[in-house]
């Protein structure tokens, strides 16, 4: 997976609530709230200061699959022209891994490097992607597992068969953040027509505040 998972205007806002920070997404197409998660506190820290130098502003959500994910967060997506190669851009540095929340539908995760480059599984700076992700069933949870070398408590092979997701990205990516309200607008993105590079027809922009 590559640092990677036209008109419309995305806006994060941060609100608190006791113990965990909130993000709002406002889109054309409806409106989510994310809740961003302790377990994963450098990656957290890490958006919220993006965010607050206005980062993200006018960048594109430039990687959709439906059914895997909606991806954004590349610098050089700003502005650029539909011919343009984006999936490498970023800060300039990478963020320690913080691996351990699967991956369902709706959790907001940092994109990295292959393993080939990136043996440490180091998230990008500033691209991250939400999960779309399919039905999952105890088959293939079970395969995962196999795989992987880990077990799925019975909460979270519950809510992998409820909600969906993409569990062959756990005990690889780091998840900091999941959507609590507004899970119909990932339908909507992850549904936009794009090219053979998975790059939307149409621009979505998001502006981060």
């Amino acid at each position: 997976m590559r640092i990677v998972i036209l008109g419309l205007i995305i806006i994060f806002s941060f609100f608190s609530c006791k113990d965990h920070d909130y993000v709002t997404i406002e889109t054309d197409m409806g409106k989510m709230e994310v809740m961003l998660l302790n377990t994963a506190p450098q990656h957290k820290a890490n958006f919220r200061k993006l965010v607050n130098e206005g980062y993200y502003n006018d960048l594109l959500f430039h990687r959709v699959i439906s059914g895997f994910m909606i991806q954004g967060g590349d610098p050089e997506s700003r502005g650029a022209a539909t011919s343009a190669p984006l999936g490498t851009g970023g800060p300039g540095y990478t963020i320690p891994a913080e691996i351990g929340t699967p991956h369902f539908k709706g959790m907001l995760s940092a994109a990295r490097l292959g393993n080939a480059v990136n043996p440490k599984k180091e998230s990008s700076g500033s691209q991250f992607f939400i999960v779309h992700g399919q039905p999952v069933t105890d088959a293939e949870l079970d395969a995962s597992e196999r795989s992987k070398g880990f077990k799925y408590t019975p909460a979270q092979r519950e809510k992998y068969k409820k909600v969906g997701g993409t569990p062959m990205l756990d005990g690889d990516y780091t998840v900091f953040g999941e959507v609590v309200k507004g899970m119909d607008v990932i339908d909507k993105i992850a549904a936009t027509e794009r090219d053979n590079r998975d790059r939307p027809l149409k621009d979505i922009k998001m502006k981060i505040y």
